[in-house]
């Protein structure tokens, strides 16, 4: 089983994969193989660094290539979770493997600028214009291959509204987990 994860800024992709993972699933990202990428070739890792390399090597080598890396390159298990999922290319590369499932992850803009600001990963946005700013590129991006996170969150079987805490995320996430178990075992 392979479950993918999509989403906007800071809505809770990781604290979820993190949580499945524990369960049993090898959790990757795209993210992390872009930023990987990005050291190989000497690429200053910020936000837009990535996201332009990113939209280059999709360009480059087909709007899969970082999903296909992931699972040809690093998975090795039939239990996977993989995170930062922006292209609807990489989606429909994952659902060709059969046994996919994509979750989509929101919240409310203010509460996801708040955990940007407690979180501080390089290249946050440091005000909430700039969040959206930054968020909007990358929502709808120009190009065939370039990221497209509201297409790919159109195309998921669950969405997941991440406004309150840990607790309540979790207990979401179980109520997805287990309806996927029982679709697969009907």
């Amino acid at each position: 089983m392979i479950i993918g994860l999509t989403g906007t800024f800071a809505a809770g992709k990781d604290a979820i994969a993190d949580y499945i993972a524990k369960k049993g699933f090898e959790h990757f990202s795209t993210g992390e193989e872009v930023t990987e990428i990005a050291k190989e070739k000497g690429i200053k890792n910020t936000r837009d660094n990535l996201r332009e390399l990113a939209n280059d090597l999709r360009d480059e080598y087909g709007p899969e290539f970082l999903s296909r890396r992931v699972i040809e390159k690093k998975a090795k298990s039939n239990k996977i979770i993989i995170t930062g999922l922006r292209q609807p290319g990489e989606i429909e590369y994952l659902k060709s493997l059969g046994d996919f499932y994509l979750i989509a992850v929101d919240a409310p803009t203010k509460v996801r600028f708040l955990r940007m600001q407690e979180r501080k990963r390089p290249g946050d946005p440091e005000t909430l214009e700039q969040m959206v700013a930054k968020e909007e590129k990358e929502m709808e991006s120009k190009g065939l291959n370039a990221q497209k996170i509201h297409e790919c969150m159109a195309m998921a079987d669950y969405l997941i509204i991440n406004e309150k805490g840990f607790n309540e995320l979790y207990k979401e996430v179980d109520r997805v987990v287990d309806d996927i178990n029982k679709k697969k075992s009907s």
